[in-house]
């Protein structure tokens, strides 16, 4: 099990994310557009860094719905290697079956 200091820092990063997302979109849509001046541009970059940083995507952590392990995640599944064998194991995901040979 992670520990939950982490897990809980993850949850608040993916509130902030979808807080911010539509300002962010509208802040990088114009930064990017060429047919904007080069002053425009530059102010839209200024006011993204003015942003939290924990705002960004990408500083979101896949991790385990179960155990909340960082490692060895499974986007489908959402789901560590350990928590999804487990549980295989015990037949609770349909349609998996432990391999033997």
């Amino acid at each position: 099990m992670a520990k939950t200091s982490s897990v809980e820092n993850n949850n608040r990063r993916k509130a902030l994310v979808k807080r911010f997302a539509a300002k962010r979109q509208a802040l990088l849509a114009i930064a990017n557009n060429e047919a904007n001046s080069m002053e425009e541009r530059f102010e839209a970059r200024l006011k993204l860094a003015e942003l939290p940083r924990n705002s960004s995507p990408t500083r979101i952590r896949n991790r385990c719905e179960v155990t909340g392990r960082p490692r060895a995640f499974y986007r489908k599944l959402g789901l560590s290697r350990i928590a999804l064998r487990e549980l295989g194991n015990k037949g609770l995901i349909p349609g998996l079956v432990k391999s033997s040979w």
